[in-house]
């Protein structure tokens, strides 16, 4: 069963705001109707954990809880932007999200460095998948190694770890 957290102070009784929620138990939809989160809807901890590992030095440990932390923070931000993107299919009357949706909400939500990087990625990954169509049709053989795309070398906050490690 789910349930929803409010907690109210003193000061915050009879105020009109929303208020701050257990994202683990519960979260709030863009219109405000409440619906439970559980377990299958955050994204695999596994998956946050080994992310959040190749961003540190191999000795460092992460707790459990940490994971729990990053892994609530990122379902929710691919939540909100894909909530952005899927409005702008809304209004167009379109039923699919592609990834210049993706990349458009991003910078309507103020993210334009990530969007950047986004539109980059795609761009490369969509030359990709061209040259390896173009491969498979002419060998007539489907190998199935695709090719692979450094998502991190599109960031510059990771161009600047790149450069440091090198000297």
């Amino acid at each position: 069963m789910s349930e929803n957290f409010n907690f109210i102070g003193p000061a915050q009784v009879g105020q009109s705001q929303p208020q701050p929620q257990n994202l683990s138990r519960a979260s709030t939809s863009r219109d405000g109707n409440s619906g439970a989160v559980g377990h299958d809807n955050l994204l695999p901890i596994a998956n946050v954990g080994r992310i959040m590992k190749e961003a540190l030095p191999p000795q460092a440990k992460i707790s459990k809880r940490a994971k729990e932390t990053i892994q609530e923070c990122a379902t929710e931000f691919v939540g909100f932007v894909t909530g952005e993107a899927s409005e702008r299919c809304r209004r167009e009357r379109r039923k699919t999200i592609n990834g210049d949706d993706i990349c458009h909400a991003m910078r309507s939500l103020g993210l334009d460095h990530y969007a950047d990087a986004m539109r980059r990625y795609l761009q490369r990954y969509r030359e990709s998948e061209e040259l390896a169509a173009a491969l498979n049709s002419g060998s007539g053989s489907g190998s199935g190694g695709g090719i692979q795309i450094d998502v991190r070398a599109e960031l510059s906050i990771f161009r600047g770890h790149e450069q440091q490690d090198r000297n």
